[in-house]
């Protein structure tokens, strides 16, 4: 039985090769917000696990690198070969989703309110981003 005062969450990642920006939101309210970061090392991929399940994740959002021209990259394989290797691990469904100038934009943002803010900021942020672009194209497929 689900405990009512935690509810379903869905779980966005911003992976880059130092750091994972990971977001958050209920199933429920759909209101995504910056979980934090994890930090890339040889046992992110049980950290990640050890995450997804406290958090009662029930769908991981992936962000998907790709060329200004869409076209894959470097980056778009390391992301892909990444979440090859954690898929093993879990058991969620796994959506991609475009992450066009999201930490661009979660810089931007960051630089407007004023105060200082780190590295992991950023990708908390571009996570953020990706999973609100979930949210918002995935509205009828949210149970």
């Amino acid at each position: 039985m689900k405990a009512r005062n935690s509810p379903d969450t869905i779980v966005a990642l911003d992976v880059g090769e130092r750091r994972i920006g990971v977001a958050t939101a209920s199933v429920v309210a759909r209101l995504p917000h910056p979980w934090g970061v994890l930090d890339q090392s040889a046992d992110v991929t049980e950290h990640l696990h050890d995450l997804l399940q406290r958090l009662r994740a029930v769908t991981l959002v992936v962000g998907l690198p790709r060329g200004m021209d869409g076209q894959e990259t470097a980056q778009t394989v390391y992301v892909r070969n990444f979440i090859s290797r954690v898929q093993t691990v879990l058991q969620i469904p796994v959506y991609w989703m475009d992450e066009a100038l999201t930490s661009h934009q979660a810089k931007v943002e960051l630089e407007l309110r004023k105060r200082p803010y780190s590295k992991g900021d950023i990708d908390a942020l571009a996570a953020c981003y990706i999973l609100n672009d979930y949210l918002t194209t995935h509205q009828k497929d949210i149970t």
